[in-house]
């Protein structure tokens, strides 16, 4: 298995390549041909052959614009063949990003990354998957099993995890991150538990958000422990802000929250509402 790591500074998001005796499987396809072809060159580094299969973790602009630099047969949701195939043949102009935004379907902020990717060109080709699957779908490449299932949750409802199961990995795209489209970001917190719980209920050696980095149970545990609190919370105070985060900070005994938590009380309060 080899894996590229996440760059923020154009949104790109983990990618990975999982190697069978048969075949080889490639998580997400990039958020432009110049990331894939950038994973293209470590994979021949290594000497690891091109992909012959490729799953998508949702629709997003930074997990799919690269398809078309790939050439394997792709595996989705169909929520996101439904997304990408209403995304296919726009022009991607300026006037064209400004009224995805105002559709809810992008964000002000990927639309600055996808300036910063693409350049002023923005030649942007929109792919859509050869296979559809409904709920999930496992692959074998040779002695390693990939299953893809389909989770939802508040930042797409096409999110889907990729667990392979011999080396007992859990890629889980962006599933638990809020909603970013159409509004303010928000968390419900009830959905949050629920996705956390699978989440957990694999009890995967590693787990992988593609925005982050590879954590061991322990660390992914540790990690979402004040999010899942604070989920806790707000599952039992609702959108009373100030009670939610008294009690949380009567948790993490602190005197004031970092701020990443306090931004995450504001995403559980928008989606409290």
């Amino acid at each position: 298995m080899l894996i590229m790591h996440a760059e923020h500074e154009t949104d790109r998001p983990v990618l990975a390549a999982i190697t069978g005796e048969r075949r080889t499987l490639l998580m997400d396809a990039g958020n432009s041909p110049g990331h894939a072809e950038l994973f293209r060159q470590e994979l021949a580094k290594r000497g690891i052959k091109p992909p012959e299969l490729l799953v998508l973790t949702h629709w997003h602009w930074d997990h799919s614009f690269g398809l078309s630099a790939w050439q394997a047969p792709v595996i989705a949701h169909e929520g996101t063949a439904e997304a990408l195939a209403g995304l296919s043949g726009r022009s991607w102009s300026d006037e064209d990003l400004a009224e995805l935004v105002l559709a809810g379907i992008l964000s002000e902020e990927s639309v600055q990354h996808i300036r910063l990717e693409y350049g002023e060109s923005r030649e942007i080709t929109v792919m859509k998957p050869d296979i559809v699957f409904s709920s999930n779908i496992a692959i074998d490449l040779g002695g390693v099993t990939c299953e893809l299932s389909h989770v939802g949750g508040d930042h797409s409802a096409d999110s889907c995890f990729l667990y392979i199961r011999e080396d007992n990995v859990l890629f889980l795209g962006d599933a638990l991150g809020p909603s970013i489209y159409g509004g303010p970001r928000r968390y419900s917190s009830t959905g949050f538990l629920k996705l956390l719980g699978l989440a957990y209920g694999y009890n995967a050696q590693w787990y992988v958000e593609s925005h982050g980095v590879p954590m061991s149970l322990a660390e992914f545990r540790a990690d979402l422990a004040p999010w899942e609190r604070l989920a806790r919370i707000v599952d039992v105070f609702g959108h009373n802000r100030e009670r939610v985060v008294l009690e949380l900070k009567d948790y993490l005994q602190l005197e004031e929250l970092p701020a990443d938590l306090l931004q995450g009380v504001e995403y559980f309060m928008a989606g409290s509402k």
